[in-house]
């Protein structure tokens, strides 16, 4: 009898331990966010949404959401440079807390993360030097061209269901680079950067954009069971309903892509 009532107990311990287990999982992300002071996020320089002004400080539209995001939590923000092919990798590794990027929902984002809803609609798009544009007027007329892309990103998964010919660089700017520089032809990038770093009255004024490939949404991603997937979805609709992210997003010239939330 007391062989079965010690039995009864740790199994009855076991249960309970279990269940405290997956509530302070669940409050985990949260309450250590609050705990440390700060929200730390995972980016790469990308304009309009993330990178650099002229005194070293990040700043974007991602950027500015972010600063709030976590202003709304009581925290300040850190912001961490990263290799965007390893950004499940510094997740789970808890080098940050949320990759926060103007990040596509691919099936592969969604199903390694827990996503915010979408807030900003983009495109994977085809830059080129603009005096050799009009000679690719189609998907089609690509295919002999060697492109850049970022290793990792919409655009390499864009530049690899089309067939085309590619290079993998750690970066969409870097991809643009490499178009400029001649070592190669073209790029897929985000329309979004497209739109604010290609054409007249940029950095480079000798290239363009031209075919879209496909239509995408953007998240942020957290750790699975994270619940600061509800605390953003919650700051983004209260920033839409008060025009905040709307006046932020005008600043960097994005306000056609956001999604109503």
């Amino acid at each position: 009898m007391k062989k079965f009532l010690a039995l009864v107990l740790c199994v009855v311990m076991v249960v309970s331990m279990a269940a405290c287990g997956k509530k302070a999982s669940s409050d985990s992300e949260l309450a250590s966010i609050k705990a440390k002071g700060k929200l730390v996020v995972g980016i790469t320089n990308f304009e309009p949404m993330d990178y650099m002004d002229e005194n070293g400080n990040w700043i974007g539209f991602d950027a500015d959401l972010a600063v709030a995001f976590a202003k709304s939590l009581g925290v300040d923000v850190e912001f961490v440079e990263i290799d965007w092919d390893n950004k499940v990798m510094e997740l789970n590794g808890n080098t940050v807390d949320c990759i926060w990027n103007g990040m596509t929902l691919t099936d592969e984002v969604t199903s390694a993360m827990d996503c915010s809803k979408p807030y900003c609609n983009n495109a994977q798009i085809v830059v080129l030097p603009k005096d050799v544009a009009d000679q690719y007027p189609d998907v089609a007329s690509l295919s002999t061209l060697q492109f850049a892309v970022e290793a990792g990103s919409a655009g390499a998964a864009e530049a690899e269901a089309n067939g085309f010919s590619y290079t993998e660089v750690s970066s969409q700017a870097n991809a643009l680079m490499e178009v400029a520089a001649g070592t190669s032809d073209a790029a897929v990038i985000d329309s979004l950067m497209a739109a604010a770093m290609v054409g007249e009255g940029t950095s480079y004024a000798d290239l363009t954009y031209t075919i879209g490939l496909n239509n995408e949404e953007y998240g942020v991603g957290f750790r699975k069971g994270s619940d600061l997937v509800e605390e953003l979805n919650k700051f983004f609709k209260a920033s839409y309903d008060d025009g905040s992210m709307m006046e932020t997003a005008k600043k960097y010239g994005v306000q056609a892509a956001v999604i109503e939330q």
